[in-house]
């Protein structure tokens, strides 16, 4: 069992209090021990804290000693003094103290006016990341968009920089909005700077981290030192956006958390949703069949196969990997792979009718990264996506990717992954080549770009290549649906290669 102190500096509304408590209360335990420290920095003692306290073993409820000037909140914005921010950089002090000297395996610091979800802690423990913040959204005045409380750098910087480049405007806005679609996507990824909601490990603990001023710094927050010296420690910083919790930053936002808690499932009622893979093959058997479907078996919940009058073992192959999975193998008696929209048509309908809440488009010789495993159950949660877009790397040999003019298919997201919903129109393009995988009118729907990446594996054989080299000259030689040049460049003797290397 995993000890894990949960800490809080509390000088907070009653309202607001009284759902941060209901939610610690409701959080799930399994493999953990949690034990609770909070610091009482009302003027009078919090009965809501009292109550959170009988009858519940491992709760210490310190008073504030220090005094500051009156913390002020109103509709619009939070007002922060000097003093007032550098007290609770004490206070979140003594609390870091108090979990190095007592043992615990991980302290957890979260602010009181936060609603989490019953699975913070365990997935945030799962992770297995020395300082990692649960993602949380704020419009921090009245009139802006809701933002992250995580950032890449500075005092807020939300978008990458690049070394001697100086960026425009529209570049900094296109960054920050890259990093903000990015943390809308269920995951976990690295960032500069964070604060809130932050579980730290015994090894962080241990390595010293802290939040008081460091003296030269011009940075405004006590969150801000305590990234860097982080940082500066060798400690990494990351953000997960997979059970975000609500931000009750102003008292008139209350009414909104039971929305919140139905769309993320609170009560952990609703049945998980169904994700159908769906895979068109034609003699497939003596290529990368095998592993598409053995690594895809790991993460979807059913499969359906349209086999486009294979003349192989391709029909074996798939039975053979699908195994115990349910899966329906459809054989067309005549190839028509000389018309593609037509089998995509089939393929899709034949997904549809499996009452899928989502379908995974893939082909017969792409294959996710492994992350893919962790990642998918939190994708098919998320209630703000209706289609995810991934970058598609074209594989030249087991180890390296293509790069050059004419193939950069991974600088672009593409879509794969589709929540199927019934009363929508789907609409097909009309090509005999190239009509893309899913209806091209998916575009107007909610869509998040996904950072796990895809292996095309088709390229990665030198015969493979001369294979479709011949192919797009028979079926396209005019190159109508495709690029005359690209197809001539299939055969390049020296093309430019990178190695490709595993996320973290």
């Amino acid at each position: 069992m995993k000890r894990v102190l949960i800490a809080s500096p509390i000088k907070q509304k009653p309202s607001i209090l009284s759902e941060f408590l209901a939610c610690l209360q409701g959080l799930n335990t399994e493999g953990l021990i949690l034990e609770y420290m909070f610091i009482d920095d009302n003027d009078q003692p919090s009965k809501e804290l009292q109550a959170f306290s009988e009858g519940r073993p491992g709760v210490a409820i310190l008073k504030g000693t220090e005094q500051s000037h009156l913390y002020q909140c109103n509709e619009q914005t939070h007002f922060w003094q000097d003093d007032i921010v550098w007290k609770v950089a004490r206070y979140k002090d003594y609390f870091i103290q108090a979990a190095r000297q007592r043992g615990y395996d991980y302290l957890f610091l979260v602010d009181s006016d936060l609603a989490l979800h019953p699975k913070t802690i365990t997935h945030l423990v799962s992770i297995d990341k020395d300082i990692v913040s649960e993602v949380y959204w704020t419009k921090w005045e009245q009139q802006l968009i809701p933002l992250p409380q995580v950032w890449l750098g500075g005092q807020y910087r939300l978008h990458e920089l690049e070394a001697g480049k100086e960026l425009n405007a529209n570049e900094v806005a296109r960054r920050q909005q890259e990093f903000i679609s990015k943390l809308y996507c269920p995951g976990t990824y690295k960032v500069g700077g964070l604060g809130a909601c932050t579980l730290l490990s015994q090894a962080a603990l241990q390595a010293g981290v802290s939040f008081q001023k460091i003296y030269n710094l011009d940075l405004v927050g006590e969150d801000r030192h305590f990234c860097v010296r982080a940082a500066v420690l060798g400690l990494e910083l990351y953000a997960d956006t997979c059970y975000p919790p609500f931000h009750i930053y102003r008292e008139s936002e209350l009414p909104m958390l039971t929305h919140h808690k139905e769309q993320y499932d609170f009560a952990q009622s609703k049945p998980r949703p169904k994700l159908t893979l769906a895979v068109l093959v034609r003699n497939e058997a003596d290529r990368y069949l095998e592993k598409v479907l053995t690594h895809a078996a790991r993460y979807v919940d059913q499969a359906v196969i349209l086999d486009d009058a294979s003349t192989d073992q391709t029909v074996e192959v798939c039975k053979r990997c699908l195994g115990n999975l349910p899966h329906q193998i459809i054989v067309n008696k005549e190839a028509g792979f000389h018309n593609e929209v037509t089998l995509r048509k089939q393929l899709w309908e034949l997904a549809v009718g499996t009452e899928a809440d989502w379908i995974l488009i893939l082909d017969a010789d792409e294959v996710f990264e492994d992350a893919i495993v962790d990642v998918m159950p939190h994708l098919v949660n998320n209630p703000n996506a209706d289609v995810y877009y991934f970058r598609l790397y074209d594989m030249w040999n087991e180890i390296q990717y293509r790069e050059d003019e004419y193939w950069q298919a991974h600088k672009t997201y593409r879509p794969f992954l589709v929540r199927y919903r019934p009363e929508y129109p789907y609409v097909w393009q009309d090509s005999p080549q190239h009509c893309g995988r899913l209806p091209v009118n998916i575009g107007i729907l909610r869509d998040i770009p996904c950072q796990i990446r895809l292996q095309h594996l088709g390229w990665a054989r030198p015969a493979d290549r001369l294979e479709k080299y011949y192919r797009y000259k028979k079926l396209d030689p005019d190159a109508i649906y495709g690029n005359k040049a690209q197809y001539q460049s299939i055969l390049d003797p020296k093309p430019a290669l990178i190695v490709w290397q595993e996320s973290e």
